[in-house]
């Protein structure tokens, strides 16, 4: 044991006596190597510098279509509550016209108008595969990769003023079911 004590130390002493004569031929005659060195990190600096400011600025999105800034008119924007205590954040892009920026907890989406045939209001994140639907009394946040509503029954004070009047007033039923018996039975 005492063998083995002492062959370690003697090997640790000699590590740092080598290390420390290369340290001193090293440092009187290595200052281009220094200066080489202290270039290639500033160039580095400046390339990481020059990344993070590119990374700042929001993406080129393409100009959207006329019928798409007509959709994009009609988007309720703010905090809109919804169901269980959720809150979205619908906030619109001003530096890319129709664009918008949908933010909750644990997701935020860019988002963009896309026409429907049944008349909602259709915002979509083609790249997260989210979709942002408007009614007139309630929105609806859903996630299409993943099958599921990420918010429901979020809404606007325009679409709570639209829901209680139709609680109020309600529309005529899409089918007429006549309710009152037949004449004579068979």
């Amino acid at each position: 044991m005492r063998r083995l004590k002492f062959l370690f130390a003697s090997l640790l002493v000699s590590i740092l006596a080598f290390s420390g004569s290369m340290a001193q031929g090293q440092s009187g005659t290595n200052t281009q190597t220094q200066k080489a060195q202290a270039k290639a990190a500033a160039k580095t600096n400046q390339k990481a510098e020059a990344s993070k400011q590119n990374s700042n600025k929001a993406p080129v999105q393409p100009e959207l279509a006329a019928h798409e800034l007509q959709i994009a008119d009609k988007v309720h924007v703010g905090n809109l509550p919804c169901e269980l205590g959720a809150v979205v954040s619908m906030t619109a892009d001003e530096k890319s016209p129709g664009y918008f920026n949908l933010q909750g907890k644990g997701y935020k989406y860019r988002m963009k108008p896309v026409a429907t045939t049944t008349g909602a209001i259709r915002l979509e994140d083609e790249k997260a595969g989210a979709v942002w639907l408007q009614l007139a009394n309630k929105s609806m946040l859903m996630d299409q990769k993943n099958g599921r509503r990420l918010a429901d029954e979020c809404a606007h004070p325009d679409q709570v003023a639209f829901a209680n009047e139709m609680k109020l007033n309600p529309p005529p039923p899409l089918i007429d079911v006549n309710t009152a018996p037949t004449s004579a039975p068979r």
